[in-house]
């Protein structure tokens, strides 16, 4: 079952380093600049939101990331929380060149396909990670966790896993 995937763009990256405008490129992503063209009752991938995401969400076909600056991250998503289903992702390591190795600092790429593998959705998951050089690489530095997450009922066994996975 392909989700389709949303990205709320704020334009305040370096194009170059965009992931996201570089999935649209490809068609895997739908970019949108309005609050207003994104889908309600979606998951949206928030990095404060106070449950994780987990196999529980994956009923709701529709994705939704945030591409803006990571200062400027709260601010963004306190205007989406009214209409979508707000999901942190667990611990997981980036592998994009400009954050590679930091905890939770994941391009808009690595969260799409974290979301998609959790769901189950590896082939999708892997299809986005492809069209960049160090893409699949993501999925090969965070294996196991993605493994164990992707088993997990729901966020409650999300977050026990998440622990023996943090330093």
């Amino acid at each position: 079952m392909d989700y389709i995937l949303y990205v709320y763009h704020a334009g305040e990256d370096d194009a170059k380093k965009c992931t996201a405008k570089k999935l649209a490129k490809f068609g895997l992503v739908k970019i949108v600049k309005s609050l207003r063209a994104l889908p309600y009752n979606a998951t949206l991938l928030d990095p404060s939101a106070k449950k994780s995401l987990s196999k529980e969400d994956a009923g709701r076909r529709k994705i939704v990331a945030i591409d803006c600056s990571w200062k400027n991250v709260d601010a963004f998503f306190m205007r989406f929380k009214h209409r979508m289903h707000g999901r942190v992702l667990p611990y997981l390591l980036a592998a994009n060149p400009v954050n590679y190795g930091k905890p939770f600092m994941l391009s808009t790429a690595e969260a799409l396909a974290s979301a998609l593998y959790i769901f189950g959705e590896e082939e999708q998951a892997k299809l986005l990670l492809s069209k960049f050089k160090w893409g699949l690489h993501f999925l090969e530095l965070n294996k196991m966790p993605l493994e164990d997450y992707r088993r997990a009922n729901n966020s409650k066994e999300i977050l026990e896993i998440m622990k023996a996975y943090m330093p």
